[in-house]
């Protein structure tokens, strides 16, 4: 027997939640800036300039999902009522992302804060001032990693599977939540650098002086910065060669968080007008 109208049209209705066969250009444009970013996570060793690019590509991706958002059927298929519990659940992924972001800023900040005031004294070569500048360094560390690691944890469950929508936009935007995390988990961990290690290392590092000395040339050219950093601390007297070396990594680390800072600020500015856009979706 055939359907009835009703049926058919309920039918229909549920069709209707998918995108069209033919995609739009804006949600092609949306995978491809997904599959370059998975591209580059699966190849790219971790280093500042690999995490630079990959934000960079996010700003990118962003601004698609912003385009995405303004489509006259995706707001319409949005403000359907059996999406909007999606949609809360894309917001608050949008405010965690926000945060993590903010997260990110401020251990940045404080590190390159902490980093030009042990510059400065080194340019004084005070023995004393030194120490205590080091001391004071490494104790900011200290507090970075640990907002970090509890930061790090929190992002654990970060993104759900979204099984069941109906909306293949929502599962594609869940994507785009999932590996903007990616790229701030290895952010932050780029950050955050080697663990301290559990013999009383940061007691000795905090004495200037160790029974091993490793000069600047011999450190490992694959670390990043802030390990670099800790390294070249790690081994720091009060003689030249010491404090040329520490002072080199420190003008690199802080080029290294200047140039965080700016692609970071950038993609928030992304993520803030997204997240307006589902606001206004969800409110009209």
């Amino acid at each position: 027997m055939a359907g009835s109208p009703s049926k058919v049209q309920s039918s229909y209705h549920v069709r209707s939640n998918s995108l069209p066969s033919r995609p739009h250009p804006v949600t092609s444009e949306v995978d491809q800036h997904l599959s370059r970013l998975r591209s580059c996570q699966a190849s790219s060793t971790t280093s500042s300039s690999s995490i630079c690019h990959e934000i960079n590509g996010l700003q990118d991706l962003h601004d698609c999902v912003d385009k995405l958002l303004q489509l006259s059927l995706i707001q319409q298929a949005f403000g359907q009522e059996q999406q909007k519990k999606w949609v809360d659940e894309l917001l608050y992924g949008s405010l965690r992302i926000l945060d993590i972001s903010s997260i990110a800023k401020d251990a940045l900040l404080q590190t390159k804060e902490c980093a030009q005031g042990l510059q400065s004294v080194l340019r004084r070569r005070r023995g004393d001032d030194i120490s205590s500048e080091v001391k004071k360094y490494l104790s900011s560390r200290k507090s970075v990693k640990k907002t970090i690691k509890k930061a790090l944890k929190g992002m654990e469950h970060k993104c759900s599977s979204k099984i069941g929508v109906e909306h293949e936009a929502i599962t594609m935007l869940s994507k785009v939540e999932a590996v903007t995390f990616t790229v701030f988990e290895s952010l932050l961990s780029l950050i955050s650098g080697p663990k301290a290690s559990s013999n009383g290392g940061w007691s000795l590092v905090s004495k200037l002086i160790h029974s091993k000395r490793i000069a600047c040339e011999e450190e490992e050219t694959s670390a990043n910065e802030f390990a670099k950093l800790d390294a070249a601390l790690s081994t720091l007297t009060c003689k030249s060669d010491n404090i040329i070396c520490v002072q080199n990594q420190l003008k690199e680390l802080e080029s290294s968080i200047e140039n965080f800072e700016e692609v970071i600020e950038c993609l928030s500015r992304h993520l803030i007008k997204s997240r307006v856009s589902l606001l206004n979706i969800l409110n009209n």
